[in-house]
């Protein structure tokens, strides 16, 4: 079983639609969870990712989590959702070293720094939480190819 943990900032927009997009998925040896550095233990995902996923026929049923130490022992892969997420993780769990990319370097875009980072929609309108969306689909396709070769 590979156990993929997405982090973002409160947990509310990009780490819980990329863990609904990647159980839409139905990979039955791949289990997702998400987290996130500042989260509020158990807000709902915010209003505008509810509504881009039920749009895509995704279902979501999530409550925010801070992110844990448990957390980061149960996951494989700790996949962020920017480079500063990254940093903070490896300051607070230096033992994630070699288990914790961007989204984008481990699905190999290359990209490090802020090229590598996935915008945040937080508090904008539907349209950047439909494009972020459409990003975090097309890269979570790529992480389905890249879990197959390795």
């Amino acid at each position: 079983m590979t156990n993929i943990l997405f982090v973002c900032t409160g947990n509310t927009c990009r780490s819980p639609m990329a863990e609904a997009i990647l159980k839409s998925k139905q990979h039955s040896d791949i289990a997702a969870k998400s987290a996130g550095m500042f989260a509020d233990n158990l807000s709902e995902a915010s209003l505008n990712t509810q509504k881009v996923l039920t749009e895509e026929g995704i279902p979501i049923n999530h409550q925010s989590s801070l992110l844990t130490g448990e957390q980061v022992d149960w996951a494989t892969y700790i996949l962020t959702m920017t480079t500063s997420h990254k940093t903070l993780i490896l300051e607070r769990f230096p033992q994630a070293l070699s288990k914790t990319f961007t989204l984008k370097e481990l699905v190999g875009d290359g990209q490090v720094g802020l090229d590598s980072d996935i915008t945040d929609p937080f508090g904008g309108p539907l349209p950047i939480y439909r494009d972020t969306y459409k990003e975090l689909n097309q890269l979570i396709e790529r992480l389905l190819i890249k879990l197959k070769k390795i």
